[in-house]
């Protein structure tokens, strides 16, 4: 007998402004909330502080005028799998030491992924 795993999914896209990636952060916690990862769950938290970093870097270091950027949830039991593409296909961004105000996002996106 095959088991089967309940896998939901969430995918929209947003505006490339502050605006859309608070909106992002906010709806990938109103979702994981309702699957069953409440607000102040350590699942909830990690990934909404993720999915805010990505939207950030989206917005301000992928945007190009007129174009939205995207953002997918998907999950099941154990594993909650998150995408933000944005809207510069042009190149791939680059990765930089931290420096001053910036380049911490992606070494706290480390430390909490798996």
């Amino acid at each position: 007998m095959k088991s089967e795993i309940s896998t939901q999914e969430f995918a929209m896209r947003f505006t490339s402004t502050p605006r859309g990636a608070r909106l992002a952060r906010r709806l990938v916690s109103l979702r994981l909330d309702e699957w069953g990862h409440p607000y102040d769950g350590r699942v909830n938290e990690a990934v909404t502080l993720i999915s805010a970093e990505f939207a950030a870097n989206a917005v301000q270091h992928g945007r190009v005028p007129g174009r939205d950027f995207h953002l997918r949830l998907a999950g099941g039991e154990d594993v909650v799998r998150l995408e933000v593409s944005d809207t510069l296909t042009e190149r791939l961004p680059e990765r930089r030491a931290p420096s001053g105000e910036g380049g911490r996002g992606l070494i706290l996106v480390e430390a909490l992924a798996d």
